[in-house]
């Protein structure tokens, strides 16, 4: 097994205090990490922050105001690029926009990571992996030369565009996911976990925060992560890497529940591919993985040695081994994450649970986690991947190095994530004139049973209200909407309006107050982020062989009342809708319920296949009328398709 000399610690104690931690310099004048003092030791108190998340992937820029959250957006949305990547001038100028301010008003800037030490880590992975590597090094150098080694420099000549000129401050990476789970979140003090592919060198960290303090305890360095470890099962079985791993988990169900060849698969795992401790700290073995040094994720020969099976080939049919093999590596996944929760909760003693990073997004393994008892209480950050970071920093900012005193809100001070632009009734009414569309105005007392009628005939209908929702679940404000019950509706989402791969499940939207009647849910999922099973009066009876069957006979078989939003395994990824959150999208759930009796309809992210959501106006409509919905409402506004 191939280990840097790095990664011997594990889950190592954080030798140094964590203020410490975080002065330490990005090495612009030293080869001494934690010798220099960071330029977050001189910053002064600001009432204005802008946090930014860029140049991996999915770059975002957050805006606060006196430690308020007043605006958050993914860049994607501006440039219709998905997951893009380059520096986020649209979402700064949005943000801005925003609050009312310009760019001198900005006091500070917080980048989401220290891109020196990230250097750092690649070139002490390219030498302990040498002379292998050579080619995935040749193609980094150039990048890193031109460009991410003057990324200070270099971002101070963007923000200028803005009118921007302050210091540029830089946390490190977990820390930044660190503070976006714990500040927003309701609890005074919590354990923290963050999970991803890597930051600098961390890949996880268990944190403590209190008040507005954030310790670190353990991290888990490169090239040992849970993250990574993750994607190499997505890029093994056919997805892309950073887009494809919530293919791998929902296809996971899937699998035949009491397969030989999934139980076989999970050692393999675990005797070739990962030791995993007690504590949740994984061992990788570096001989199966190229991601370190090349430019794959895996050494696809050892894996087929190994499962007996080849890498399969994008968009090619997907056959019983690969669905084993995913539910196998979710199953390994849903392991590692039980058990650093556990470990969260021991050395932290807290029965809070603040969770951020992108393996936080893994719906499946977070219900794991409550379900477990573990913690009392749960708090997911909704952007939990990289875009959240940008809302980390400037929080980090605000808190830890301003001292700002800390008052948790009730429920959290996200917004409900709905932090986007927002548009009002004259741009609804200019995209009318330009595209010269046939729409109608309802009030909110005509509109909210019109659409419940429609939703009730079977009709796909475009739902487009208030500001837009930060991080990548769509919550009531840029969805596609339809009935839950229609058991021919899970066909027609994928097929004819989001034209992705027929295995993908869908979530249900339902009203707070009646969650516990449909599922089997303790709590609330406002953010879409943990899965529950239907509850056991609507289910179906199944067919002695369901288990054996093919997954798309799986799909098709009549398994629950609400057969568009049942997984195959009887479980859905929920959203609990408040009249607080979302009043209007609540007001539509009651009218649907009013109608029907059902207080739930299928949600989901108002784009199609490899299209970020929609954010405009002008987005939406040209959505609605390239696939196949029936109906798109616009605030007040019912539009019909040409004829």
């Amino acid at each position: 097994m191939v280990v840097s000399a790095r990664t011997k610690e594990i889950l190592a104690d954080t030798a140094h205090s964590h203020f410490s931690a975080v002065l330490a310099a990005d090495c612009i004048n030293a080869g001494n990490r934690a010798g220099a003092i960071h330029l977050f030791y001189f910053l002064t108190l600001v009432k204005t922050i802008l946090g930014i998340s860029a140049f991996y992937h999915d770059s975002a820029a957050a805006l606060l105001i006196d430690g308020k959250i007043v605006a958050a957006a993914q860049e994607e949305r501006f440039t219709r690029i998905k997951h893009d990547a380059s520096y986020p001038a649209h979402a700064i100028e949005y943000a801005l926009k925003e609050a009312g301010l310009q760019g001198t008003d900005i006091h500070s800037v917080v980048f989401y990571e220290k891109p020196f030490i990230k250097f750092e880590r690649l070139l002490e992975t390219y030498h302990a992996f040498a002379p292998k590597g050579f080619l995935s090094f040749a193609k980094a150098a150039p990048v890193w030369m031109k460009d991410k080694l003057f990324l200070k420099s270099n971002l101070q000549k963007a923000l200028l565009q803005h009118g921007i000129s302050c210091p540029v401050l830089f946390p490190e990476h977990h820390l930044s996911h660190a503070a976006s789970a714990f500040y927003p979140s309701p609890f005074e003090e919590a354990a923290i976990l963050t999970v991803d592919g890597v930051g600098e060198w961390a890949t996880a960290t268990i944190c403590h925060g209190k008040g507005n303090a954030i310790a670190t305890l353990r991290e888990l360095h490169f090239p040992h992560s849970i993250g990574l470890l993750y994607s190499a099962f997505t890029y093994y079985c056919g997805f892309q890497v950073n887009e494809g791993e919530y293919k791998l988990m929902g296809l996971a169900p899937y699998a035949s529940q009491g397969s030989e060849r999934v139980q076989t698969y999970i050692q393999k795992i675990t005797g070739e591919l990962v030791d995993i401790r007690d504590d949740g700290s994984i061992l990788l073995n570096m001989d199966y993985f190229n991601y370190a040094s090349g430019l794959e994720m895996t050494h696809n020969q050892r894996w087929q040695r190994l499962f007996g099976l080849p890498k399969r080939t994008p968009e090619s049919a997907i056959t019983p081994e690969y669905i084993d093999l995913a539910f196998a590596a979710q199953q390994v996944a849903e392991k590692i994450m039980l058990r650093l929760a556990a470990t969260a909760r021991q050395i932290t003693g807290s029965p809070n649970l603040a969770m951020a990073g992108g393996v936080a997004l893994n719906c499946v393994a977070n219900a794991k986690i409550q379900a477990s008892g573990c913690f009392d209480r749960i708090w997911i950050q909704p952007a939990a991947g990289d875009a959240g970071g940008a809302i980390g920093a400037a929080l980090s900012a605000w808190h830890i190095f301003q001292d700002m005193e800390r008052k948790p809100a009730e429920e959290d001070s996200m917004n409900n994530a709905y932090l986007g632009p927002e548009f009002s009734d004259r741009d609804i009414e200019n995209l009318m004139r330009k595209e010269e569309a046939e729409a109608v105005f309802l009030s909110n007392e005509e509109l909210f049973p019109h659409v419940a009628r429609l939703l009730n005939e079977g009709r796909i209908i475009g739902w487009f209200q208030g500001r837009m929702e930060f991080g990548p679940r769509a919550l009531g404000n840029r969805s596609i909407i339809a009935d839950p019950r229609n058991k021919d509706m899970q066909k027609k989402l994928n097929m004819e309006i989001k034209f992705r791969e027929s295995f993908r499940p869908f979530a249900p939207a339902v009203l707070e107050e009646d969650v516990s009647s449909y599922f089997e849910l303790e709590g609330l999922s406002p953010y879409m982020l943990l899965t529950a099973p239907v509850a056991e009066k609507y289910r179906l009876p199944l067919p002695a062989n369901y288990d054996k069957l093919s997954y798309s006979d799986k799909l098709y078989t009549p398994r629950s009342s609400f057969q568009a939003i049942t997984h195959v395994d009887f479980s859905a990824r929920v959203q609990t809708v408040s009249s607080r959150a979302n009043p209007k999208f609540h007001a539509l759930l009651q009218a649907f319920k009013d109608l029907t009796g059902c207080g739930m309809l299928v949600n989901t992210s108002f784009n199609v296949r490899d299209e970020p959501i929609v954010c405009t106006p002008a987005d939406a409509y040209h959505c609605f009328m390239n696939t196949g919905m029936d109906y798109l409402v616009m605030g007040n506004y019912l539009f019909f398709r040409k004829k």
